[in-house]
């Protein structure tokens, strides 16, 4: 029997088409280009794909208990980019993040939350609220935290992304566009590997 610190870890990446690698071939999306970076830099782990595309943070909800399996021993969220898309009020997609992470909580998982930045077309208000959702939840939950995670696709300060990152669609990062992310994230999941069991 091999002690519990030589077991692989399972980390489970809760998410929508960002995560689950919309338009891209399987080997290029989010989940697996993690896999590669982390067992490069020697990590023992398997990721796990959770990632629907369309899904919103009531989805995640709805899906987070058979995500989250006894053999899960971490968790990344990266949900919300829909609920913006749909105008989803703020206070609902913070009530399905929070019930999310009451429910790795329960469980005792570290997670790492990934945000992103609210669009100015719904008023200043909405923005306000969605961009003050995901620090204060990873505050409130002692969780690791992403503030947006398209920073590393932008150009310059322009927080704009580099259209030779993304996908003709302009929502979507491409192969190499996801590298960035993965190169951005990837020292984070790092930390969140290191809490597990701490």
């Amino acid at each position: 029997m091999l002690p519990a610190s030589a077991e692989t870890l399972t980390i489970a990446a809760l998410g929508d088409s960002l995560t689950q690698g919309y338009g891209l071939p399987v080997e290029d999306g989010f989940v697996p280009q993690l896999q590669v970076w982390l067992t490069a830099q020697g990590a023992d782990v398997s990721v796990v794909n959770a990632g629907v595309s369309g899904d919103t943070t009531a989805g995640g909800l709805s899906r987070a208990d058979w995500t989250m399996t006894d053999d899960v021993d971490a968790l990344i969220v990266n949900l919300g980019g829909n609920d913006l898309l749909r105008g989803i009020e703020p206070s609902a997609s913070r009530a399905n993040l929070s019930g999310i992470l009451d429910k790795a909580k329960a469980k005792g998982l570290p997670v790492l939350l990934i945000g992103l930045p609210g669009p100015g077309n719904f008023g200043p208000e909405f923005k306000a609220e969605f961009d003050a959702m995901f620090p204060e939840l990873a505050e409130s939950y002692g969780a690791l935290l992403i503030p947006n995670y398209f920073v590393p696709l932008a150009v310059g300060d322009t927080g704009m992304p580099d259209p030779a990152l993304m996908q003709p669609d302009g929502i979507h990062p491409n192969a190499e566009g996801v590298k960035h992310l993965v190169e951005a994230v990837g020292p984070q999941v790092m930390e969140l590997i290191g809490r597990i069991n701490s």
